[in-house]
């Protein structure tokens, strides 16, 4: 086992995984790949049937007049903020606190594009229509993530959006939805795709999350913007000169996985109330509002890692690969369901949270 990261490892090496598909390794690709005719033509620089077909179908899916498939939602959210930037000659736009734009891509927006980001809400919330009322500054877009992730997957009230975009849109603001796990939160709001999507001018949605896919997004909205999102992707250097192997495996995996969000949010609920039973064990939210949530735990990461590792060896069963520091004695890690959890044996699951309360229980005496 690696001394560099020890819970990483252990996770790796369990006989079962809760969070996830299952490891991501070659056959994610080779399995998408065999399920195609072999002579497919690939495409060319972004021009082909193989892309083309998909792109239309992702744009049907999420109500939209046209939609481009880019290597990266980091690529594709940047430009998209561009657009909106450039059409009203102001390099402002207001997103989260803890919005990926801010925390995951080094200044990529600022540094790029010259966009000011203004910040809106407390770290611990998401954006409201109050927030949005009150603010100080003129901006071009607000970006709304749903779900928050970095707060454990939350959301607001359908109602709540709605207001957003009824606001937005008499005050001539771009609305973008940042849409990494759109897929993930329908059940939720028992809303279609395009239901959720129309309250926006654009979106973004990934094919890696959820869909479990091995990379690539879509950026969707009217076709005046898309087209000029092709021409900032061949200038980001996105206009590579075949997508196919990206296109292909996120097709496969969203027909196979699409249809799936309400029962890994159904398993997420589940899941969350056995974490909760656990002793100075609480979930962010305390139910989750799709297949994701945080488990926050009362204890130093120093004191946690060697019970879960532990706990992996005796059970056979990884949590997590990844512990987060909260506070000197809090931490916590992300959970998200998706094929794996089924393959637990329930038995074996219900040792697991049985040991794992215990554990914790001595670790306090």
């Amino acid at each position: 086992m690696s001394h560099d990261n020890p819970i990483l490892e252990a996770f790796k090496e369990s006989e079962y995984q809760i969070p996830g598909h299952g490891k991501r390794d070659a056959s994610v690709l080779k399995k998408a790949m065999d399920a195609v005719d072999e002579h497919l033509e690939s495409d060319v620089y972004g021009s082909g049937k193989v892309i083309e077909v998909f792109q239309e179908k992702i744009a049907k899916f999420l109500g939209k007049e046209s939609s481009v498939f880019f290597p990266s939602g980091t690529m594709a959210q940047q430009i998209a903020l561009r657009i909106w930037c450039d059409q009203k000659s102001l390099k402002k736009v207001a997103y989260h606190p803890l919005s990926h734009l801010e925390i995951h891509e080094e200044d990529g927006l600022k540094k790029l594009h010259g966009i000011e980001p203004v910040l809106l809400a407390e770290k611990e919330r998401v954006i409201t229509l109050e927030d949005v009322v009150n603010m100080k500054e003129e901006i071009s877009c607000l970006l709304l993530e749903l779900p928050q992730r970095e707060i454990g997957g939350q959301l607001p009230e359908y109602e709540e959006l709605v207001a957003i975009s009824d606001y937005c849109r008499v005050k001539g603001i771009k609305l973008h939805l940042d849409g990494a796990r759109l897929f993930e939160i329908l059940p939720f709001y028992q809303k279609s795709a395009a239901e959720v999507c129309s309250l926006f001018d654009s979106v973004y949605v990934s094919f890696y999350k959820g869909i479990g896919g091995i990379a690539g997004a879509i950026l969707a909205g009217p076709k005046e913007f898309t087209d000029e999102s092709k021409v900032w992707k061949r200038r980001h250097g996105g206009d590579l000169i075949s997508l196919y192997p990206y296109v292909i495996s996120a097709n496969y995996y969203f027909d196979e996985r699409v249809n799936k969000m309400g029962k890994y949010h159904e398993e997420a609920i589940v899941l969350a109330a056995l974490y909760n039973q656990c002793y100075c064990v609480k979930t962010v939210p305390l139910e989750p509002v799709s297949n994701m949530f945080h488990v926050h735990i009362a204890l130093p990461k120093n004191k946690l890692e060697p019970i879960l590792l532990e706990l992996y060896s005796e059970t056979g069963i990884g949590l997590t690969g990844s512990l987060r520091e909260v506070s000197e004695s809090e931490c916590y890690f992300e959970v998200n369901i998706g094929d794996q959890y089924t393959k637990i044996p329930t038995e074996r699951l219900k040792k697991v949270f049985f040991t794992l309360d215990t554990r914790l229980r001595e670790s306090r005496i």
